[in-house]
């Protein structure tokens, strides 16, 4: 005989106060009682329909009714377990094969591990990225953590419908469901629960941002700048430039790149964005750069005067100030040239690309002199290119400057 199940919301003896969920499970003519610690107003309650009244912005609404949906989805499925054993079996029995297969790991437990792994192994950005996808959605659940296996696609829609709510933009959106995600992904791998897909209904792409390249005349009118009374500024102007004859090198490979990672004229360095491996010959205008700051850093691991100190955490709070100082000399870099466009240190990287795709060189040189991994056709074209390709249209863009840093 099958077992059947309802929600009930026992009302509360006291007046005023929300009613307690149960779940009544039939069998054999024999009924059990199973209580939650789900409450709820007895208004907001349709027993006919078996859900929640609830407005589209109440998040509370929201949880408690994934919850009552995932643990009426755990009861199906112990009692469709029982069935096929094609052996007698009491309500009792569903009740001991629903609390059994349930896992102790909370969503929000797990992330906090995956946090304190990436701290552990040195990658100090990627915490913080996760970090701040635990602290979007830990708010989102108002603190509480869920099961793994309560993290459904109707909890992430609702999720999402929040974050929209706040004003967060697409990207920003996108941001947190990926790293969730991935999140939820390990979990799958370690088989603390099974593949649902919750995140298919949500947006988890990019959308393309505004132009961020300029014109190669701004790079030489950068070079032609004199700015031996500011330091600060001739820092920031000779990083740019240094970025774009690196093919785009990011602010934080600059930052963290050693004096180790220079040998036979060529640097050799690990984008710590992607972890993708590059190497890049060294043309007489980087040369010029980083000989600019030799006695600065005679005494430092680093080629740049950025970063004071080995210990990963205070380095990269050190990273984080000096990259936000970057932007800002760079902005004023930007007004010394008169530009319209903004100077970031994003500008370099695009710039670079733009320039290389004006010289008819083939996108297949560009990808693989960035570094990219993201696109499945790049990923071919990098196990295929020789890196001297890159190197002879890299010194391609720089010659084109036709200029040597102004002393």
């Amino acid at each position: 005989m099958t077992t059947t199940i309802r929600i009930k919301l026992r009302q509360s003896k006291v007046a005023g106060k929300p009613g307690t969920f149960i779940y009544q499970l039939i069998h054999d003519r024999k009924v059990k009682l199973f209580t939650t610690r789900l409450h709820l107003p007895p208004d907001q309650w349709d027993e006919s329909r078996q859900c929640i009244i609830r407005s589209s912005s109440d998040v509370r609404l929201a949880v408690i009714q994934n919850r009552l949906e995932t643990d009426l989805s755990h009861f199906r499925q112990a009692i469709d377990d029982l069935e096929r054993q094609g052996t007698p079996y009491t309500v009792s029995d569903v009740i001991v094969r629903y609390r059994h297969p349930r896992t102790d790991v909370g969503f929000l437990s797990f992330l906090r591990l995956q946090i304190q792994r990436l701290h552990s192994v040195g990658r100090i950005g990627t915490a913080r990225n996760y970090r701040r996808a635990y602290n979007s959605f830990s708010s989102f659940l108002q603190a509480e953590d869920i099961p793994l296996d309560c993290l459904s696609s109707g909890l992430v829609e609702s999720y999402n419908a929040y974050l929209l709510r706040r004003g967060i933009t697409r990207n920003s959106i996108s941001f947190y469901m990926r790293i969730l995600r991935a999140v939820y992904n390990k979990a799958v791998l370690q088989h603390l629960v099974p593949q649902t897909y919750p995140f298919r209904h949500v947006y988890t792409g990019t959308d393309h941002t505004r132009k961020r390249a300029v014109d190669e005349p701004v790079i030489s009118g950068l070079c032609k700048l004199r700015l031996e009374r500011f330091p600060s500024l001739e820092l920031a102007r000779n990083l740019f430039v240094f970025s774009y004859c690196t093919r785009g090198m990011a602010f934080v490979d600059m930052a963290y790149l050693r004096k180790c990672d220079i040998r036979h004229r060529v640097i050799h360095y690990t984008r710590r964005k992607t972890g993708q491996k590059l190497e890049i010959r060294l043309e007489s205008l980087m040369e010029q750069i980083i000989g600019r700051y030799t006695d600065q850093v005679k005494d430092s691991p680093y080629v740049f005067p950025v970063l004071k100190t080995e210990d990963a955490d205070c380095a990269y709070r050190q990273y984080q100030t000096a990259l936000n100082y970057y932007n800002k000399l760079l902005k004023r870099l930007g007004e010394l040239l008169g530009l319209e466009k903004r100077l970031s240190s994003y500008t370099s990287r695009h710039t670079w690309a733009t320039a290389a795709r004006n010289h008819n060189i083939p996108i297949s040189v560009i990808s693989a002199g960035m570094g990219h991994t993201s696109v499945k056709t790049t990923q071919i074209y990098l196990a295929l290119l020789e890196n001297s390709v890159i190197d002879e249209a890299n010194k391609g863009i720089i010659d084109a400057i036709g200029c040597n840093i102004s002393v």
